[in-house]
């Protein structure tokens, strides 16, 4: 269990008014801004310290001086395996500022997944966290990373160096991306999503002005820096609005209530998957409402919300769930509810300042308000391209600036926006269309569930049947035909799962989606 003693954390202030006109190019400028408004103040939490504006913004300096003395220069890509740490945040903004790429990659993946985004991006520098993270450490080890020598970097990090100088993109290009993100995708090469400058900027704004976040404001800050989730809304929201985060290198649900007291958190975000978490370890920690004052904002993001998830959450923390919904390739949240009238459903809100959206059939003409389609939206965070993938990039780039989330949605009469699942994820079943998030919420409402997820399995006449796999409660177990029961009062007969699995834990990615994929070959 982590512990800490931080100083006590000043009254709350609201958003500051002198921020509405700031509007930096490059995401560098953000913690620039307040390293020369207010050096000082607190930025970042961690492990019982503090790091303020001022010295971080010293560390991105020598951490950019170090680089450059790599021979990393502009359009140059930078990979960092690792997990969260005051180093991650320093090396993201020291690539800014030299105009090269970082590239944040999830220490939890394989080493097979390691290589192929190293050997796809040709990074001139390959850093890893090893002092945060015992798999990034190993990571290093296996592909000979040395000390690094840098000294604002801690003495568990390695660095590993490319054998031969890559090529570098060019100056226009280098100068537009801010990071590359690759995709949690499970088959197929890796996609690395080239993230614009102008997309991150703009939201960091958005999102701490949706929030109402100030300089008092602490996040927490334990979603992977490796997502798009983590890095827009969670680490550049926070710095914009000149806010401190609680970094942690990986989420812990015990070490959430901690936060929540010590040093008092105030913004609580994260995937479902982590609320599900959380509300697992509450009872044991005698959590009930009021018992963390400072807490005044809570948001969940980067996948469907379950009505039950919600429900509980709402009255174990007495305040709303807001939620909202992006994707990888736009460069922070598309819709997001509105603090001053959360909803009662599990609608992702209200579009952004910026964004268009058309929601269409599979020809791409628009739908009428209210019915189900595919999702297209366009707007100054559209992603760039996928990088070195310009068959991938036609696929989901369309005519107009318009992008193709490939997701599947529908707007209500007005303008709220209700997402009905990824499009590859939909169950045809004797012609009718099955929403794996309509079952799953279902589900997830009976005594004893935790969580649950439903994939589609072909059957021998080409027909499509649904199955649901179910982690339990500790301690509960399933009754199967009070289960049946239920579900025969619940769903229409061919939303009805043919088949019902209980596993110990539904796997997710590294960010706590919901992983599929390990599912359905489980099927086979």
């Amino acid at each position: 269990m982590h512990s800490a003693a931080y100083p006590t954390q000043p009254a709350f202030e609201r958003f500051p008014s002198t921020m509405s006109s700031f509007r930096p190019r490059f995401i560098h400028e953000i913690p620039a801004h307040w390293a020369a408004q207010t050096p000082q103040a607190p930025c970042l939490y961690e492990n019982g310290t503090v790091v303020s504006y001022g010295e971080l913004w010293r560390r991105i300096e020598a951490a950019r001086d170090w680089l450059a003395a790599q021979g990393v220069g502009e359009g140059d890509r930078v990979m960092v395996v690792g997990e969260n740490c005051n180093e991650m945040v320093v090396t993201l903004f020291a690539c800014s500022l030299l105009h090269a790429w970082p590239i944040n990659v999830n220490a939890r993946l394989s080493a097979r997944e390691i290589g192929n985004i190293r050997d796809h991006a040709q990074p001139a520098l390959v850093l890893f966290t090893g002092h945060v993270s015992d798999v990034a450490a190993a990571h290093g080890e296996r592909l000979g990373a040395q000390a690094t020598g840098c000294a604002v970097y801690d003495d568990g990090m390695r660095a590993a160096r490319a054998a031969t100088a890559p090529q570098r993109e060019p100056a226009e290009l280098a100068r537009s991306v801010a990071t590359l993100i690759y995709t949690s995708g499970t088959t197929g090469a890796p996609k690395g999503v080239m993230v614009p400058h102008a997309g991150l900027t703009q939201f960091a704004r958005i999102s701490a002005t949706s929030r109402d976040m100030g300089p008092a404001d602490v996040a927490y800050g334990a979603l992977p820096m490796s997502h798009i989730f983590g890095i827009a809304t969670v680490l550049m929201a926070t710095l914009y609005a000149g806010a401190s985060l609680f970094l942690r290198p990986r989420f812990d649900a015990n070490e959430v209530f901690e936060a929540l007291a010590e040093p008092g958190v105030t913004i609580l975000q994260g995937v479902p998957t982590m609320f599900t978490r959380i509300m697992a370890v509450a009872p044991a920690l005698g959590a009930k409402p009021g018992a963390y004052p400072r807490l005044r904002y809570l948001y969940t993001g980067g996948a469907p919300l379950d009505p039950t998830l919600k429900r509980d959450v709402e009255t174990l923390f007495g305040q709303p769930l807001h939620h909202g919904y992006g994707i990888t390739e736009y460069a922070g949240s598309l819709f997001i509810t509105r603090m001053d009238a959360p909803r009662a459903d599990c609608s992702a809100g209200y579009i952004v300042e910026g964004v268009e959206i058309a929601i269409t059939d599979a020809a791409g003409k628009p739908l009428p308000a209210g019915e189900r389609g595919q999702i297209r939206v366009r707007g100054p965070g559209v992603m760039l391209g996928y990088y070195r993938n310009p068959e991938q990039t036609a696929e989901a780039l369309l005519p107009g600036g318009w992008l193709n989330t490939g997701d599947l949605g529908y707007l209500d009469a007005d303008g709220a926006l209700f997402i009905s699942g990824r499009s590859k994820d939909l169950i045809i079943r004797s012609g009718f269309n099955v929403y794996p998030i309509e079952v799953e919420s279902v589900i997830n409402a009976f005594a004893g569930v935790r969580q649950s997820a439903v994939v589609g399995r072909t059957t021998s006449d080409g027909n499509e049947e649904v199955v649901a796999f179910i982690e339990l409660q500790e301690g509960a177990e399933l009754d199967r035909k009070a289960l049946d029961a239920y579900l025969r009062d619940s769903l229409a007969p061919y939303k009805r799962p043919a088949e019902v699995r209980t596993v110990d834990v539904i796997p997710t990615t590294a960010s706590g989606k919901l992983l599929k994929q390990p599912l359905r070959a489980m099927l086979d």
